[in-house]
């Protein structure tokens, strides 16, 4: 018999197995490619998934995972408060490093494309990811559940950015419609496309 799938909070003693996981799922994604200096790459990835949807994600509570940390998905909450002051130290002092030359362009490309985000509170999926080896196994799709059950629950939109048309393509199949389509700040190398996800009416 097959075990059922266990999704649950991630907490601090999965951070090094969730980074782990993510940096696994990221090197052939296009993003990757772009966003970081090929010198450093992998460590520079891993320590980006360590941070922010380790340590940011677990400590607001908003990242799942399952219960071997194959799988992750890390989302910032609607009006989420800002990090605790020895989190957001470390933000600023790493996240700079992580992207490294490419910083400035990534955060000038975020700031273009949240202009396909919805006007009202929404959940903002930070990063998804499966280990190669764990994939085509609904993975990916039972840890982002908790949100989108949440969101239709609570009348909220979920939305997120992508950067490929077969990421577009299996997020559309989740509800998902993209709001946006542009390419990369400075270099316009990327393309980027928004998608949101309207909550669903809750069946009676």
């Amino acid at each position: 018999m097959i075990a059922p799938l266990v999704v649950r909070p991630a907490t601090r003693p999965d951070v090094p197995r969730l980074a782990a996981s993510l940096a696994a799922a990221y090197p052939d994604y296009r993003w990757t490619s772009w966003a970081f200096p090929e010198d450093g790459r992998a460590q520079r990835l891993h320590r980006w998934a360590e941070v922010c949807a380790g340590l940011a994600g677990v400590d607001a509570g908003t990242t799942w995972v399952t219960d071997d940390c194959a799988a992750v998905a890390a989302w910032t909450a609607p009006g989420a408060p800002a990090p605790a002051a020895d989190l957001q130290a470390v933000l600023d002092r790493d996240l700079p490093k992580a992207f490294g030359s490419r910083h400035r362009v990534v955060l000038a490309t975020e700031q273009l494309a949240a202009t396909g985000r919805p006007a009202a509170p929404h959940w903002w999926l930070d990063a998804v990811g499966t280990r190669p080896a764990a994939r085509h196994a609904g993975r990916g799709a039972a840890v982002l559940q908790p949100v989108l059950d949440r969101c239709d629950a609570d009348g909220v939109p979920a939305a997120l950015n992508a950067y490929t048309s077969n990421v577009v393509r299996w997020f559309e199949r989740l509800g998902f419609a993209v709001t946006n389509a542009a390419r990369s700040a400075v270099d316009h190398e990327l393309p980027v496309w928004t998608l949101v996800r309207e909550p669903q009416p809750r069946e009676a």
